[in-house]
């Protein structure tokens, strides 16, 4: 099948941005050189699904580079960069994505990478792999596995594996330290804040933000919101993880009093309607909401369009609702991930880790393929470390090590 992309003219614009990514990624250079010699997935079809941006396409062309025939789109219309899939095609690959596409284009893409009969799975929440267990279910026998990205589409995995649906085994890659540590909390917090203050133009400091969740992305959001001088508010269902925030420093109080109060909103919850109709009618003139989970559901948009008297765009990426009671609050990014709807995703760098993980969980599928009888596996500890080492190596740090001393310290009872 042809690719389907805006247009295959914007590739040189993409290629820049690739090769800025190459330049500050050194683990997924490395992994690219080494696929590039033992060929871990020759004769493999990868199916793909992650944001379709440059730090996504790098992963692609190492993947490729192993010998696998991609077949590549996005996992948010919002997300997806044009002259990134251009690139791509450029490179030789196959694309299905488009910015902006409808809710029946983006299906049809998803659909289209999938057609080919894949044999490994790379899913950015899910989409993918729902539409293998109900569209194309004659598919799965080909399939050896898959890795997943994000804590909102393990979420949907584990319900699937508790329910006996989940027909190949799955990587929980969100799972991994060398993952969730830092693409959740350092990444989600700085890329966040770099979509919402582009996109704004507004001054942070002295203001109230209110984080609805405080997870590894929410203790970031909340971390970087706290550097730049806001007061913020957490909300919580989870009474360890705010005790965790009250300790960290933040209010911790029930959306329905932060509605009131707060002047930015942010979800990152991966839960449904977490601000819903009656929060938006507490709400002061001015408030701007955004949501940082995968799916544009934490906050009601269903319901503040049927609740608006009036909707303007205000600038790129932000439309104001008015409220029966008069007041405006704004939206950015349509309520889709701001990171990547309002701005470039995360830092170079932390991707560097998280697809490097993937990578090396793509390629620890194929080679024990007849080894694994769990549907949901996690990272292989040596994997994560293998990651760990290497930045570190690359960032120019050196670690202590144990003596053998110690060793027999740590490891005898001394009884």
């Amino acid at each position: 099948m042809a690719s389907e992309i805006r247009d295959i003219n914007l590739a040189e614009s993409g290629l820049r941005k690739i090769e800025w990514v190459r330049r500050n990624c050194p683990l997924l250079s490395m992994l690219h050189d080494e696929f590039e010699k033992t060929k871990p997935f020759k004769g493999q079809k990868i199916a793909l699904s992650v944001h379709l941006e440059a730090k996504t396409a790098y992963l692609c062309l190492t993947l490729a580079a192993g010998g696998a025939k991609m077949y590549v789109t996005g996992s948010n219309p919002l997300s997806t960069q044009d002259d990134v899939a251009a690139a791509l095609v450029h490179e030789g690959l196959e694309v299905h994505a488009w910015h902006g596409a409808s809710e029946e284009e983006y299906l049809s893409h998803i659909r289209a990478v999938l057609t080919p009969g894949p044999n490994v799975i790379i899913d950015d929440g899910g989409d993918l792999v729902h539409m293998m267990h109900t569209e194309l279910r004659d598919l799965i026998p080909g399939v050896i596995g898959g890795c997943e990205e994000t804590t909102t589409g393990i979420i949907r995995l584990e319900a699937m594996n508790k329910e006996g649906k989940l027909k190949f085994p799955m990587v929980r890659v969100n799972n991994a330290m060398m993952k969730h540590f830092f693409d959740n909390r350092y990444g989600t917090g700085q890329s966040v804040w770099d979509g919402i203050n582009r996109t704004t133009n507004l001054i942070v400091a002295g203001k109230i933000v209110v984080v609805a969740g405080y997870g590894w992305c929410g203790k970031g959001v909340a971390m970087r919101a706290k550097g730049l001088g806001a007061r913020v508010i957490v909300t919580e269902i989870d009474p360890v993880k705010a005790i965790e925030a009250v300790m960290d420093g933040f209010d911790v109080m029930p959306m329905a009093e932060a509605a009131e109060v707060g002047d930015f909103f942010v979800t990152v919850t991966g839960c449904d309607k977490v601000i819903d109709e009656e929060d938006f009618m507490k709400m002061k003139e001015g408030a701007i909401l955004c949501n940082a989970g995968h799916f544009d559901c934490e906050i009601d948009m269903a319901g503040l369009r049927k609740i608006a008297t009036d909707t303007q765009p205000m600038r790129n990426n932000i439309i104001g609702y008015k409220l029966p009671n008069g007041r405006v609050i704004y939206v950015l990014g349509e309520g889709r991930l701001v990171n990547l709807a309002c701005g470039d995703g995360h830092p170079a760098e932390i991707m560097d880790m998280s697809f490097a993980i993937q990578a090396l969980s793509g390629k620890y599928l194929v080679e024990h393929r007849d080894e694994i009888t769990d549907m949901l596996i996690d990272v292989p500890e040596d994997v994560d470390r293998e990651v760990a080492v290497k930045k570190l190596a690359f960032m120019g740090k050196k670690i202590d090590k144990l003596t053998p001393e110690q060793e027999k310290y740590l490891n005898e009872s001394g009884l």
